[in-house]
C-alpha cells in the first residue's frame, strides 16, 4: 500500500512540474500568436474591402484565421491538461483524507492506551519498578520512543491536513482557469467565425476577377524568370573571376558559416508575414491551377527596409521590368535575393554586415501602402527553401 501511494505521489509531483514547464510553453504561444494577429490587422486595414480584395490580402487574412485556430488549439490543450490535474488533484484529495481518519483513530487510541496505562501504573513507577539498571534504562528509552511517536504522528496530522488545504486551494484555481478559458475560448471561436466569414467575402470578390489573376501569375512568372536568368549571369561572372572555379579562402570561410547557421538566420525584414512560401502550390483562387514560387514573399507594413541575412558582397544591383530593384549578395557559394526595392542603399562591391539596410521595399497604394519584399536564396543555380534558412518568427 505504501509503495502505491509513494508511486501516486510522485505522479502528483511529475504532473505539476510538467504542467508548469506546458503552461508557461502555451502561454507564451498565445501572448505571440496574439501580437502576431496585432500586426496582421494593421496589414489588413482598408484592404479587406471587397473593391480593393486582393489575393495578398487573402493570403494574409489566411495567415490570421491559422493563427486564431493556434489560438483557440491551444487553449483547448490548456484545458485538458487543467481537467487531468483537476481529477489527479481530487483522487489525491481523497486519499490523503482517508490517510487522515486512519492516522487520527490511531492517535486516538494510542492517547486512549496511554492514559490508561498511566492511570494503572504511572511512568515513574514503571521506571522504578525495573529489576536493575539496564532495564530501567531500557524502560526510558521506550517511553522517550513512545512519546516520540505520539509528537511525529501529531505533526504527520498536521502536515497532511495542511497538504490537504493547499490541494484543495489548486483545485479551486484550477476549476476557476478552466472556466475563464472556456470563456476565452468561445470569444476566440467566434472571432474565428466572423474572420472565416470575411475570408470567404473576398474569395467571392476575387472569383469575379479570374482573367486580371491570370494576367498578374502570368507576369509573376516572367519576373521569376528574369530573376533566375540574373542569377546565372552573375554566377557565370563569378566564375570567370575566380581561378579554376574555386572559392578565395575567405568565400569559403563565409560560405561555410552561412552554411552553419542554417535554421538560424535573421529576417531580411524587422517583422513581416509570410504571403507566398517556397515551391508548387494551388493557386488560392484560380482552379487547376498551381504557382511555383522560387523564393518566398513576406509583407510588411508601410517604410519597412530589406536587410542583409548574412555578412558577404553585393555582387549585383538590377532593375527587372515588372519587379522594381533587386539586391544580389553573395555569401561564398550562397546568394541572397532582394526584390521588389526602390531605393537601395548599397552598390556594387560593397562589404556587408549581418542586419545591414540593403534598401528600402516597395509600398503599394493598392495593399493600403504595404510593404512585399520577394525574398530568395540560392546555392549557386539552386534555389533553396529560404524558410528552412531564417530563425523561426
Amino acid at each position: 500500500m505504501r509503495i502505491l501511494k509513494l508511486i501516486f505521489a510522485l505522479l502528483i509531483i511529475s504532473s505539476q512540474l510538467i504542467w508548469g514547464q506546458t503552461k508557461t510553453e502555451l502561454e507564451e504561444q498565445r501572448k505571440k500568436a496574439l501580437e502576431e494577429i496585432a500586426y496582421v490587422d494593421n496589414l489588413l486595414s482598408n484592404t479587406v474591402k471587397e473593391k480593393s480584395a486582393s489575393v495578398n490580402a487573402l493570403k494574409i487574412l489566411g495567415n490570421k484565421v491559422s493563427l486564431r485556430e493556434q489560438i483557440i488549439s491551444g487553449m483547448s490543450s490548456e484545458i485538458g491538461l487543467l481537467n487531468q490535474r483537476i481529477e489527479l488533484n481530487r483522487l489525491a484529495i481523497e486519499m490523503m483524507e482517508n490517510d487522515l481518519i486512519l492516522l487520527k483513530n490511531d492517535y486516538s487510541r494510542a492517547i486512549l492506551n496511554s492514559y490508561k496505562a498511566e492511570k494503572i501504573n504511572p511512568e515513574i513507577i514503571y521506571i522504578l519498578s525495573a529489576k536493575d539498571f539496564n532495564q530501567g534504562y531500557k524502560r526510558i528509552k521506550y517511553l522517550q520512543q513512545i512519546t516520540k511517536f505520539r509528537r511525529n504522528e501529531a505533526e504527520i496530522i498536521a502536515e497532511l491536513k495542511n497538504e490537504i488545504s493547499e490541494t484543495n486551494a489548486r483545485l479551486e484555481s484550477d476549476l476557476a482557469r478552466v472556466s475563464d478559458l472556456k470563456q476565452k475560448e468561445e470569444q476566440q471561436k467566434s472571432l474565428l467565425k466572423g474572420e472565416q466569414t470575411n475570408e470567404q467575402k473576398i474569395l467571392k470578390s476575387l472569383r469575379n476577377k479570374e482573367k486580371q489573376l491570370q494576367r498578374e501569375l502570368e507576369e509573376k512568372k516572367r519576373v521569376a524568370g528574369r530573376i533566375e536568368k540574373e542569377i546565372a549571369r552573375i554566377i557565370e561572372e563569378e566564375r570567370k573571376k575566380a581561378t579554376k572555379g574555386e572559392l578565395t579562402p575567405e568565400q569559403k570561410l563565409i560560405s561555410d558559416n552561412f552554411s552553419d547557421n542554417k535554421g538560424r538566420l535573421p529576417w531580411p525584414v524587422e517583422r513581416g508575414v509570410i504571403t507566398s512560401h517556397f515551391g508548387t502550390h494551388p493557386h488560392p483562387i484560380l482552379k487547376y491551377v498551381t504557382e511555383e514560387n522560387i523564393g518566398i514573399e513576406i509583407t510588411s507594413q508601410p517604410n519597412t527596409v530589406a536587410r542583409s541575412i548574412f555578412k558577404g558582397e553585393v555582387s549585383a544591383i538590377s532593375t527587372i521590368q515588372g519587379a522594381n530593384m533587386t539586391v544580389i549578395i553573395k555569401h561564398g557559394k550562397y546568394l541572397s535575393v532582394y526584390n521588389n526595392l526602390v531605393r537601395v542603399r548599397v552598390k556594387k562591391g560593397d562589404n556587408v554586415e549581418i542586419k545591414q539596410i540593403v534598401g528600402d521595399i516597395y509600398q503599394d497604394p493598392e495593399e493600403n501602402n504595404n510593404c512585399t519584399l520577394k525574398f530568395m536564396i540560392f546555392e549557386e543555380r539552386n534555389a533553396l527553401d529560404p524558410e528552412a534558412w531564417i530563425t523561426k518568427m
